[in-house]
């Protein structure tokens, strides 16, 4: 059986040391750290990740600045929240909450955001520093991805690995993060062809497309690392409930695979850390230059 990538246990991990450097760092300064998390609109699946990101905030002692506005907000009005919390000394971190309604043009304000205070990393500059090879706040998802195969010591370099999505928040800024670390590294999607053969040649394989359960035995090669970031809710058809669920079909893939993340409890409790990380980070330099 594979070994279980424990995403939530190092989240904690992680956690508890931010919250020790945050206690330290405090006791030098006059203030906290400070997160500005921006949601507009009603979705249920945001709400929920905001609540977590504001209670995670509170445990660690990180100042939250949350404006949750109604679904009709103008897009000039969001923009001027922005523009307010860049200039607010309180405010290291900003993220704004995805998806927005349709009427909001998202890269035009994820632009907008200061990228010394750009949390999710999803700021050209700081997308420009990760293809350079420069230091810089990076995307959460593919950072905590990275943290988890550093902690479990599965090592990059020289590997064969394949990313199975494409998108801004995932797709792209994992492969680049890989490619830094040395692999070997093929962006796959919706156009590829042989897709489960070219997914059954990597080490590593990323799963990002957010299709339930689409990666079955036959896609994955013996021994191969594992990483599910796709976050599915689907409805029991025995029971009724709905659950969640990855994109990789966990029960197939487990026996096959060297190591695996498990949904629940792997890559999403590290997306949420590693946003705290970045808000910890951005706040340590504006300090000490």
């Amino acid at each position: 059986m594979a070994q279980r990538l424990d995403g939530k246990a190092l989240a904690n991990k992680i956690q508890s040391q931010l919250a020790a450097n945050i206690n330290h760092d405090s006791e030098h300064r006059d203030r906290p750290p400070g997160l500005a998390v921006l949601m507009v609109g009603d979705h249920p699946a945001s709400a929920a990740y905001v609540r977590n990101k504001e209670r995670a905030c509170e445990r660690l002692g990180i100042a939250s600045f949350g404006s949750h506005l109604p679904a009709d907000t103008s897009q000039a009005t969001v923009a001027e929240i922005i523009d307010q919390l860049n200039q607010d000394d309180r405010v290291d971190g900003i993220l704004v909450q995805l998806p927005l309604p349709d009427h909001i043009d998202a890269v035009a304000l994820l632009n907008r955001i200061d990228p010394a205070k750009d949390a999710d990393g999803l700021h050209p500059e700081n997308m420009g520093r990760l293809i350079r090879g420069e230091s810089g706040l990076r995307s959460c998802t593919p950072a905590g991805v990275m943290a988890v195969l550093k902690e479990y010591n599965i090592e990059p370099a020289g590997k064969k690995a394949v990313v199975l999505g494409r998108s801004i928040l995932v797709g792209k800024p994992m492969a680049l993060m890989l490619l830094e670390a040395n692999a070997t590294v093929t962006i796959a999607h919706s156009r590829t062809q042989d897709l489960a053969e070219l997914c059954r040649q990597a080490d590593i394989l990323v799963a990002a497309v957010g299709r339930p359960n689409m990666i079955g035995a036959d896609w994955v090669k013996p021994g191969a690392t594992v990483i599910d970031v796709g976050i599915n809710r689907i409805q029991d058809a025995e029971s009724g409930k709905s659950r969640l669920v990855g994109d990789v079909d966990f029960a197939s893939v487990e026996p096959l695979a060297g190591a695996i993340t498990p949904v629940p409890g792997g890559i999403g409790p590290m997306t949420v850390t590693m946003l705290l990380h970045n808000t910890v980070l951005s706040y340590r330099k504006r300090f000490n230059g």
